[in-house]
């Protein structure tokens, strides 16, 4: 049965890839993404919307199909605050996981990140623990939830820190830590849409760190 998907975050890493990677798959005949800016792609099963995301009303009725994937993300650099992070990060996903829930979306499957911990007391882990409960408390018919070690690949602004992170922790985790090594940002993109697609496992599931790999 052919399936519709809807993404948001698809101008970001992971999001990138995986409207790639759903755009090639014949289980979706629809990839509906809702964004800021297009992402300039041209594809007969893709549809775009444009929308604020500060307002749920005016794009709530849009997030209706078979699987809401969630890959939006931002830096406190690039947002500017620690509030204006929290609003991307954790608000903006939350608005439209609640409203997939609401247009009775089945399936919901999230990226967030290692370390995420509602108790937390780390700003950047508080954040995406907190996410998470929030999303299992709306009861999801299936809920997937990534939390990967550092992601590799290009963006469309280099961030410095991130450049020398891979460095460090390419060596450490290859040669010590491996359940820690980073992955790529297509990897996790796969991964998120063999996870959804496995129909011989329909449990809710959270995929830590290296088990992110067994998934390609």
């Amino acid at each position: 049965m052919s399936k519709k998907a809807i993404i948001i975050g698809g101008t970001g890493l992971v999001g990138g890839h995986l409207i790639q990677e759903l755009l090639k798959e014949e289980a979706f005949s629809e990839v509906l993404v809702l964004l800021r800016r297009s992402t300039q792609i041209k594809h007969a099963k893709l549809k775009e919307h444009i929308i604020n995301f500060d307002d749920p009303d005016s794009y709530a009725h849009l997030v209706d199909g078979d699987v809401l994937f969630s890959c939006l993300g931002t830096t406190r650099n690039k947002a500017g605050s620690k509030a204006a992070q929290w609003k991307i990060d954790y608000r903006y996903q939350y608005e439209v996981a609640k409203a997939a829930k609401n247009n009775k979306v089945a399936a919901y499957v999230l990226v967030s990140s290692s370390g995420a911990k509602a108790k937390s007391r780390i700003f950047y882990s508080r954040m995406k623990g907190e996410l998470e409960e929030a999303i299992q408390k709306l009861q999801f018919s299936r809920l997937l939830i990534f939390q990967p070690s550092l992601l590799l690949g290009e963006r469309a602004k280099v961030r410095l820190g991130e450049k020398v992170g891979e460095l460090i922790g390419g060596f450490l985790t290859k040669y010590i830590m491996k359940k820690y090594r980073p992955i790529k940002g297509k990897e996790v993109a796969i991964a998120m849409k063999n996870a959804y697609l496995n129909s011989a496992d329909m449990d809710d599931k959270v995929y830590e760190l290296d088990e992110i790999f067994d998934l390609l």
